[in-house]
């Protein structure tokens, strides 16, 4: 997290971090285990000393958690000799700098906590791009009284801007210009994109995307369907950067563009979905969907619907999907499913493909991709002349036409 690099900790050492979440109530995003808050912490390359609870029914304006709360912290910190402290929901820029002054270390925010990830696990140009947008985005929203030495104010001679322009004013000139230009770079990225991707469309090649929650195994899932060597790794955010693969399916006969993505998590900072966009559109134009789900997770369930709202987000909720219930190697004798592959009834009604696979021993594989060219087959048959298809959006070929023909 932030606190690392400015924390007194030996270099070779981890910050450590104590960790804070706050229940508001229903409707609020909580997570009383502050678990997935730690593995953060400890992907960015912090050790979590303690995690503090606390509950209220509205953010206190200046410290978020309130005086009482803050002073309890400021202990944990002084007992732990903590480097900085971490809270699970965003902080206003007035609440994080008083904070600061209170606890006596750095503050930072669960969306400053994923920024400093993406910023670190980054490796595509492209990559890099987006995540200095949106880290640039967010550190625009907190100059305001940010720090004391913005407050004063610069000019005369031998110094940039005019007579008694404050420093933040500077700050934030610079920062809305880099802004701009990283956009304008990003622009010509995504120009590119879409350029290779019409050239895939023209050659009729059936596109495949594997979505999913952050360490859901879709890495794993990825090299293991076309034998790649795309970094995976048991830890939150491996994967940032788009890759796509060709893969070969044989009970058809052909191939199709499989692409793995970056992974969601709850809470996404909407500018990071934002600067995303170019690389999340990889996603909103596949053909099919893997919806890749950690069998093994306590939270599935709420892991698939967080997944499910990014999806809306960036148009891509009404694409095809097949579930993909990964890490069934996991999962106790009295968890294991009946059968490799089922049908899961949607609320809405119809119906969605489920198969269960373990990416890691590969069991379960042969029979997604029998369903992956099922898909392709009905896509097919979807686009082929004279076919018609049932409510449910089944292709069925018009046999009214070809008797008629017949006869004739």
């Amino acid at each position: 997290m932030t606190v690392s690099t400015t924390s007194t900790a030996p270099a070779d050492a981890a910050a450590r971090a104590v960790l804070v979440g706050v229940d508001f109530g229903p409707g609020a995003s909580f997570d009383p285990t502050l678990d997935e808050l730690a593995l953060l912490a400890e992907s960015a390359g912090d050790e979590v000393v303690a995690k503090v609870i606390a509950k209220r029914k509205a953010p206190d304006p200046a410290l978020f958690v309130g005086v009482g709360k803050a002073d309890e912290i400021k202990q944990l910190v002084t007992l732990h000799d903590a480097h900085g402290v971490i809270f699970d929901q965003p902080l206003s820029p007035a609440q994080q700098r008083n904070l600061e002054r209170h606890l006596g270390v750095p503050v930072a925010d669960r969306t400053a906590l994923i920024l400093e990830i993406f910023a670190a696990r980054a490796q595509s140009h492209e990559g890099k791009l987006q995540v200095e947008l949106a880290q640039l985005q967010y550190l625009a929203s907190r100059l305001v009284r940010r720090w004391s030495h913005l407050e004063r104010q610069r000019g005369g001679v031998g110094h940039r801007g005019g007579p008694g322009e404050a420093q933040i004013e500077l700050d934030r000139r610079m920062i809305d210009e880099r802004i701009k230009s990283v956009k304008v770079r990003l622009e010509k990225v995504k120009r590119q994109r879409n350029t290779q991707r019409r050239s895939r469309e023209r050659s009729g090649t059936f596109r495949v995307s594997l979505v999913g929650y952050t360490n859901a195994g879709k890495s794993t899932l990825f090299n293991a369907m076309v034998k790649a060597r795309a970094y995976a790794a048991d830890q939150l955010f491996a994967t940032l950067d788009t890759t796509t693969r060709s893969l070969y399916l044989g009970e058809v006969g052909r191939s199709v563009s499989l692409s793995d993505t970056v992974g969601f998590i709850r809470d996404l900072p909407h500018k990071l979905v934002e600067a995303f966009q170019a690389t999340l559109q990889e996603a909103a134009e596949a053909d099919v969907l893997l919806h890749v789900i950690d069998a093994a997770s306590p939270v599935l369930f709420e892991q698939k619907i967080e997944v499910e709202r990014v999806l809306e987000e960036i148009g891509a909720a009404n694409l095809p999907q097949i579930l993909v219930y990964n890490k069934r190697d996991l999962l106790e004798p009295s968890q294991q499913p009946r059968q490799a592959r089922d049908q899961l009834e949607l609320p809405g009604g119809g119906r969605v493909d489920r198969v269960f696979v373990s990416a890691l021993t590969g069991e379960g594989l042969d029979v997604l991709r029998t369903v992956i060219g099922e898909h392709l087959q009905a896509q097919a048959l979807r686009n082929a002349p004279n076919v018609a298809t049932l409510p449910d959006g089944t292709p069925v070929p018009d046999l009214a036409l070809h008797s008629s023909h017949d006869h004739a």
